[in-house]
């Protein structure tokens, strides 16, 4: 069975707003090579459809930053799976939706993709991290203080400990930690 990991950046403060980070050569080669290493993408229908808007029209662009378009071209060709109730029809290429119940949809995902699924859907990743469906943590964090939301994971159920595995940072100060889960889970009160 494969790993689930979640990868995003993040400001310092826990914003998630994908707007709020720094989109250098050196970040998209970082994900591109995480790309490289999973057998498929994982997405909310918000976030797809963010990603579905920009990075198709990148990977046919001969003028676009080399970085920017290995990134998208590598998007393009990988298995995309959709969790979504309201959208059925999904053009852009190797796009699956993702249905029935969650978590036997995510567990049979994973067994179906022995590589791995990489999900950076923030509303997603936290429905999947009260299910403790999450193995792996790839945190990106930016030098920025934003001082607005969205932030990760409010409202959880549940208090995750998770083990640091790998630090990295990139010349611009963005830090790149990788967290694995630890089988510690505990029930918050309240």
């Amino acid at each position: 069975m494969g790993l689930l990991t979640f990868a995003l950046n993040v400001t310092l403060d826990g914003c998630c707003d994908h707007r709020e980070g720094v989109a250098d050569d050196a970040l998209l080669r970082y994900y591109t090579r995480l790309m490289d290493t999973a057998g498929g993408m994982l997405f909310g229908r918000v976030t797809y459809e963010l990603m579905e808007s920009a990075w198709p029209a990148v990977a046919r662009d001969p003028k676009a930053r080399p970085a920017f378009r290995a990134w998208a071209r590598k998007l393009e060709a990988k298995p995309k799976h959709v969790v979504s109730t309201t959208r059925r029809d999904f053009p852009w290429s190797n796009t699956f939706r993702v249905d029935g119940d969650l978590r036997e949809a995510i567990v049979a995902l994973k067994r179906r993709t022995p590589r791995g699924l990489l999900v950076g859907s923030p509303t997603l990743s936290a429905a999947l991290e009260d299910l403790g469906l999450i193995d792996e943590y790839r945190f990106v964090v930016h030098p920025i203080v934003a001082g607005h939301g969205p932030t990760l994971f409010s409202g959880l159920r549940h208090t995750s400990r998770l083990k640091l595995l790998d630090v990295r940072r990139l010349k611009s100060g963005v830090m790149a930690l990788r967290y694995r889960r630890t089988l510690a889970r505990r029930q918050r009160r309240g």
